[in-house]
């Protein structure tokens, strides 16, 4: 496919997102199978077209003064690739694939006729207007530069199982990617893409990935598991667990010695974790499906238990962009109450003196300050930690540092720690809570 023709075909997509609201996935999915002649490189550029378009859904409909898909289209490759409206009309006139004719109008637009610093900060934070507010309050003056961040490209991290390898010899076996070392985890690599078109290299074929030497896993993810300090021996359950990244990172660090127990309220969720734990050299595992009964041999007995809580993912954004745009006062609602449930479930397989995380990849203090905070008021038996301290400990003082609105907890963000946005807090069980 010529560039015409691709460009087309995200307006497509685009269409099938905003007006079906079909996520995003989905919608490129459907359309690689409904046009099957795309190469792989087609699809690349189409998504990340696509996906630009997202991130910037709000402050690009705004300098086009038209929220279509062909609009946003249009106003990704002028404002964030670099063309031009002749260079884009050079490209429609060579290819029958391609969109119409740039109308005279649009043609103005992309000149920059309107001028984003005279927009609303959420509009230049491209953040639901609803949910700007909520910004406003967690991040005060920092709010505008957080939401942009989230509107960035997100680079791909990896985890090394130290089970298997050496962050050493993964590095060199991979080199072709031309992987970093992360700046804060020490198990971690990073990669990007080196181009705009281009997409993230794909590890999975890779034999260091299949044998299990290296997993997949947000630099983010990696410290807030780094963050619960799994040691030898301990028994440790992992709430939440879906499809075992942490759980697996936790086995690590473990050194596959100890009793580690995953459950979710999904059972779906939890299939990936048996031969996920098989190709990471693991064997203490133990994969708890539903219902919560087959929980209640724990009771009172776990040293840790990790609440990994469903939310509203606006940490993710950057890879999930079209998730903030269906995202809806009545869904955080739902997310709240069911925060609220799992951390009055999850608490009564501590021992005394065991510590219960709560973790979510939310940066709304709604569904972290606010629920830590409620769960205490609510059981009085628990004591809320220094997760900063532990930060400090684990990943020295002088580099990046996550927000702390009590200095208690910490929230990681990709503009604090260049990061997926997390929130991470512990409590101590004093006695029977």
């Amino acid at each position: 496919m010529k560039l015409g023709g691709r460009i087309q075909a995200s307006i497509e997509v685009l269409e099938d997102i905003m007006s079906r609201h079909t996520p995003a996935t989905m919608a490129l999915r459907d359309w690689g199978k409904s046009n099957r002649y795309a190469g792989s490189k087609d699809r690349s550029v189409i998504g990340n077209i696509v996906h630009d378009a997202l991130r910037q859904k709000s402050s690009i409909a705004y300098r086009m003064d038209d929220d279509s898909a062909r609009a946003l289209a249009l106003g990704t490759l002028v404002f964030n690739w670099d063309y031009s409206a002749e260079k884009l009309s050079e490209i429609f006139s060579g290819d029958k694939f391609s969109p119409s004719a740039l109308t005279d109008r649009e043609k103005r637009m992309m000149g920059g006729t309107i001028d984003l610093d005279d927009a609303p900060d959420w509009i230049k934070g491209d953040v639901p207007e609803w949910l700007w507010p909520a910004f406003e309050n967690n991040f005060s003056d920092e709010a505008l530069a957080e939401a942009r961040a989230l509107t960035k490209r997100p680079p791909m991290d990896i985890r090394v199982n130290k089970i298997r390898m050496e962050r050493s010899k993964a590095l060199d076996e991979l080199a072709r990617f031309k992987p970093e070392k992360t700046v804060l985890s020490p198990i971690g690599l990073r990669m990007y893409s080196e181009t705009l078109e281009g997409r993230l290299p794909n590890i999975q074929p890779e034999a260091i990935f299949q044998t299990g030497g290296v997993e997949i896993q947000d630099e983010g993810s990696q410290l807030v598991s780094a963050l619960v300090n799994a040691q030898p021996g301990e028994k440790i359950l992992d709430y939440c667990a879906g499809g075992g990244g942490k759980s697996l990172a936790l086995a690590a660090d473990m050194d596959n010695q100890g009793a580690l127990y995953a459950f979710d309220i999904d059972k779906r969720r939890l299939a990936p974790v048996y031969q996920r734990a098989m190709r990471a050299g693991t064997d203490i595992i133990d994969v708890r499906n539903p219902p919560v009964e087959s929980l209640d041999d724990l009771k009172g007995k776990m040293d840790k238990v990790l609440i990994d809580a469903p939310c509203t993912g606006v940490g993710t954004w950057r890879r999930k962009p079209d998730a903030k745009w269906r995202l809806s006062e009545e869904t955080l609602q739902r997310r709240n109450n069911e925060q609220t449930k799992i951390l009055a479930s999850a608490h009564q397989y501590l021992r005394p003196g065991g510590l219960l995380f709560y973790v979510t990849c939310s940066m709304l203090a709604e569904e972290n300050e606010a629920q830590v905070y409620n769960f205490l008021e609510t059981y009085k038996g628990f004591e809320l930690l220094s997760a900063g301290e532990v930060w400090e400990e684990k990943f020295g003082v002088n580099g990046p540092k996550p927000w702390s609105e009590d200095g208690l907890t910490v929230t990681l963000t990709p503009a604090s720690t260049n990061t997926d946005g997390f929130f991470f807090a512990v409590m101590e069980k004093q006695n029977a809570a």
